[in-house]
């Protein structure tokens, strides 16, 4: 039965930080994000909460099998999960960027690190756990979708200043 509480923990982890962060999401709504101009594939706002959940729940599994095949902190198991970690506290800082400072462009840089360190992420729990390793392919095909909505989201909602930089449009509410 201890696995199974590990196991739970281990899931349940990374949905703490999306549970928070679904909450600055709801509180940044209307008007700010609803104001937006947004690209014809983006999905709708009921996919978001199912699809993290999901992803959220494969990668506390991913690594639990890391943790438990590699020894933990002390083992093989030591570098994927730091870099787990990594990529989770980027993960976690993305909402109160985007949503909760308005700070497209910010989102952006974000979730380019973040979708390179989870890929390095899922690369490193592959040579420990190979499941582990697939476990982070839907998740790092969600963060390239998700980088490049970010990026279209950003480009449609930005104007270039005097000096030809872009700047996030200053006619919507910060």
């Amino acid at each position: 039965m201890s696995d199974f509480w590990k196991i739970a923990g281990a899931i349940v982890l990374p949905n703490v930080g999306g549970f928070i962060n679904g909450r600055v999401t709801r509180k940044n709504l209307n008007p700010w994000y609803k104001g937006l101009k947004f690209p014809s594939y983006r999905p709708p706002n009921w996919i978001f909460p199912p699809m993290w959940t999901s992803l959220y729940s494969g990668m506390g599994y991913a690594s639990y099998l890391v943790w438990r095949d590699g020894g933990g902190f002390s083992g093989d198991a030591r570098l994927p999960l730091i870099a787990y970690g990594a990529q989770l506290a980027l993960n976690w800082a993305w909402t109160p960027i985007f949503f909760g400072q308005h700070n497209i462009k910010g989102g952006l840089i974000n979730i380019i690190a973040l979708t390179t360190t989870a890929a390095t992420c899922g690369a490193l729990f592959y040579k420990v756990n190979k499941i582990a390793g697939y476990l982070f392919i839907p998740y790092i095909a969600w963060l390239t979708f998700a980088t490049f909505l970010n990026y279209d989201v950003y480009r449609l909602n930005c104007v270039e200043n005097k000096e030809g930089e872009k700047i996030e449009n200053p006619t919507k509410e910060k």
